[in-house]
């Protein structure tokens, strides 16, 4: 009888009142406003100058993430606002693509290691930081709605692994029991309530980062001090060197939280290194040989594939930061082989699995002729069997 409810469960994780009928092949490309601002264009194969979104689709993805914040002008720019994230929506929506909305409930990026309160929250109690973080929500999903558009998933913070919306809403581990929690629930079921006001059929996410490890620990507390949520999120950046050991754990986790849990599970951020598209292109069919099939997984999202070259944000200048290294388009604009492992068909895991352990004999040496046991530096000299090619570090 245990196994039967135990399959039954399984079964149904899938089969919820939203519409998701098909694996999630998805990127978040909420930096494309920005990049065609500055200039930046994108092109299909054969060299033709082509829109983002229907380039995405003829790539063979079928859903867009777009990150919300509250008001980035203050700290950012006039990116990833309503009127951004809504124009952006109606691009995806014009090319039959689902959405996913991400709030993170901040000015600016939020992760493990920053939730920052956005700067018109800054004075306000608990009390008005629910009824703030209610009418964010509730007011960016109807102005995407007034324009038909019903996102499938949504986001109710993002990496909240130690909370959001600090101080009020971070998880206090100087705390016991439910007072540990508190704060983080309390706003995070706020975002919950308001979603489903707006779009009851809406699959709330609960997202956090590192993929590869055991987060029962997270969601079975989470639940227990009546945290709400629909489907679990995951963040998923592979090991340079044991990205398959990663893959493996991260698809045995996905089994295991959506068995455990009862909600499907989704890999809302993931992405590989781009100083080698062969290896990049392995690593994400590697990853999709592993996860697509399972019941429990919802399906996949590419973080940023569409950063090539040097590009990389203004604000990134001024907080001393690095471009991203991670895009899958080509230095030429072009969609690399890591984004076309995402299109809807075998191939490259047919190709990943014909060449067997060959994918591993990889070698790594400078300029010099000395072995490295992972790249660094602006010029590396890759071998692979016969093959010798020496490889510009983008950004």
């Amino acid at each position: 009888m245990k196994r039967f409810f135990t399959t039954l469960c399984t079964l149904l994780l899938l089969s919820q009142a939203n519409a998701q009928t098909t694996f999630a092949r998805g990127a978040d490309v909420s930096w494309c406003t920005e990049m065609e601002n500055d200039g930046k264009k994108f092109y299909n194969d054969n060299g033709t100058e082509t829109e983002l979104f229907a380039l995405l689709q003829q790539t063979g993805l079928n859903a867009v993430r777009l990150r919300v914040w509250v008001n980035p002008e203050n700290v950012y720019g006039p990116w990833c606002n309503k009127a951004d994230v809504v124009a952006k929506a109606k691009r995806a929506k014009a090319q039959g693509m689902n959405v996913l909305i991400d709030f993170h409930y901040s000015d600016r990026f939020a992760d493990p290691g920053q939730q920052y309160k956005p700067s018109a929250w800054s004075s306000y109690n608990m009390e008005q930081l629910k009824t703030a973080v209610a009418n964010h929500t509730t007011d960016v999903l109807t102005a995407l709605k007034n324009e038909g558009i019903e996102p499938l998933w949504v986001q109710v913070g993002n990496e909240t692994r130690t909370g959001m919306v600090f101080n009020e809403g971070k998880i206090d581990w100087n705390k016991t029991g439910a007072a540990t929690w508190n704060g983080y629930i309390a706003l995070s079921n706020a975002g919950y309530e308001a979603v489903k006001s707006v779009l009851p059929n809406a699959m709330v996410i609960v997202h956090i980062d590192r993929a590869p490890e055991d987060n029962a620990w997270f969601f079975n507390a989470f639940k227990l001090y009546g945290g709400k949520f629909d489907m679990i999120g995951l963040s998923h950046y592979p090991d340079w060197t044991n990205w398959s050991s990663d893959n493996t754990k991260t698809a045995n986790n996905i089994k295991s939280l959506g068995n455990t849990f009862g909600v499907p599970v989704m890999i809302v951020e993931t992405g590989y290194s781009a100083w080698d598209e062969d290896r990049a292109a392995n690593v994400m069919a590697d990853l999709f040989s592993k996860t697509e099939n399972l019941t429990q997984c919802a399906g996949i999202f590419y973080w940023e594939p569409e950063v090539y070259g040097s590009w990389k944000p203004a604000a990134y200048t001024t907080w001393g930061w690095n471009a991203y290294d991670k895009g899958a388009f080509t230095n030429s604009g072009k969609p690399s082989k890591a984004l076309k492992v995402f299109k809807d068909e075998t191939s490259g895991i047919e190709n990943l699995k014909q060449a067997g352990n060959a994918i591993e004999a990889i070698s790594w040496f400078d300029l010099q002729g000395r072995k490295l046991n992972q790249p660094n530096g602006k010029v590396v000299v890759r071998k692979q069997g016969n093959k010798t090619i020496k490889i510009i570090r983008r950004g």
